[in-house]
């Protein structure tokens, strides 16, 4: 059994920052992929930002320059600072952990419950 867990969600106003965070817990052998998705009133969920366990990083061309996603790999946990906050980043902000129980198993993602980000102008 796998949880993940998203924090960190508020209200900030435009330009503001927040620090999401993605805690993975379980049956854990390793987390091949973290991402961050989102989805505001009446769209589809859209990836944010994606990191390997290597580091490597992929971003939405709306969040380059403003958005940072980083891992701590020994601790299963996942961030996403957000900078220059606005209105349009407005969404409910969810995280997946594609996670291998075994060094044989495939991966399989898991998706957290969703924290709400909120951006005033």
């Amino acid at each position: 059994q796998v949880q993940v867990v998203e924090s960190g969600g508020g209200l900030v106003q435009a330009g503001g920052s927040l620090r999401l965070s993605c805690a993975a817990s379980g049956s854990i052998f390793s987390i091949e992929v973290m991402g961050w998705y989102r989805q505001a009133p009446g769209k589809q969920r859209e990836l944010v930002a994606a990191i390997t366990s290597g580091g490597s990083t992929n971003y939405a061309e709306s969040v380059k320059g403003r958005f940072t996603i980083s891992r701590d790999n020994a601790k299963s946990t996942g961030y996403l600072q957000m900078n220059s906050l606005k209105p349009e980043d407005t969404a409910v902000y969810y995280c997946n952990a594609d996670v291998r129980v075994t060094s044989y198993s495939p991966t399989y993602r898991h998706w957290g419950q969703g924290t709400q980000v909120t951006v005033s102008s």
